[in-house]
């Protein structure tokens, strides 16, 4: 009796460890890192950076100003182009004063408006500050980058799959992601680019074996009203397979 239950829970044991690999198996994730829509902003003119608008990881409003510049030569060279323009608008209306001569002075007073503006870094898009490059009283040239703005609304990560499984898979496919670091928690995403063209896969995969096979890139997007994803973070996608 006791020789007939051994095998049987060889048996057991045995069924389990399949039971759990067919498992693994059938939960197969895709690993990809999150990646969000980053606006870089630079300086447009030479300058010394007077103050920054936000510190790092603060909200950022369209339009808000990210970086002032100290302008105060710009500022000086804007009023008295403004001050020129308003007594050639009384001359040119007298008729004192040539057309071209007019046209010339309100260009200067408009080109001084606008470089003063530019005094003031403003972000194009709502978003969060992710990098402030520069430090209060630093000397800047134009071009130079002063700071990140990241939207996070929305994030997308890429990962790769093999040929077998394009066929089963389309734009606009609703997919799940899941993230390690939250206890597995889901976020529903999207499938919302399949690039055509196969490639090796990334260098990131560890072994040998899957570095050299040709793979080819989905672009999965999910919503993240509340900013839970943040670029450079793993997440696990899962696709039928």
């Amino acid at each position: 009796m006791k020789n007939k239950i051994i095998p049987l829970a060889l048996l057991l044991v045995i069924g389990t460890v399949i039971f759990l690999k067919a498992r693994k198996d059938r939960d197969f994730r895709y690993s990809g890192t999150i990646e969000a829509t980053e606006t870089d902003l630079s300086a447009r003119i030479a300058g010394v950076i007077e103050s920054y608008g936000a510190k790092e990881g603060d909200a950022v409003k369209k339009g808000a100003v990210v970086t002032s510049i100290d302008c105060d030569d710009l500022k000086l060279a804007a009023g008295i182009a403004a001050q020129d323009y308003r007594r050639a608008e009384k001359l040119y209306k007298g008729g004192s004063l040539s057309e071209e001569n007019y046209d010339r002075l309100k260009y200067r007073r408009d080109d001084s408006a606008l470089k003063l503006d530019w005094c003031a870094v403003k972000s194009p898009v709502a978003g969060r500050l992710l990098y402030a490059y520069r430090e209060k009283g630093e000397l800047v040239a134009p071009g130079v980058k002063l700071a990140t703005v990241a939207d996070l609304t929305e994030v997308w990560a890429y990962v790769y799959v093999p040929h077998d499984l394009l066929a089963k898979l389309g734009a606009g496919m609703e997919v799940k992601g899941f993230l390690p670091e939250a206890g597995d928690r889901e976020f529903p995403g999207r499938i919302s680019v399949i690039y055509p063209e196969a490639e090796f896969t990334p260098k990131n995969v560890q072994t040998r074996k899957e570095r050299t096979r040709l793979v080819f890139a989905v672009k999965v997007t999910f919503p993240n009203a509340d900013e839970t994803l943040k670029p450079g973070m793993t997440i696990e996608v899962k696709l039928p397979e």
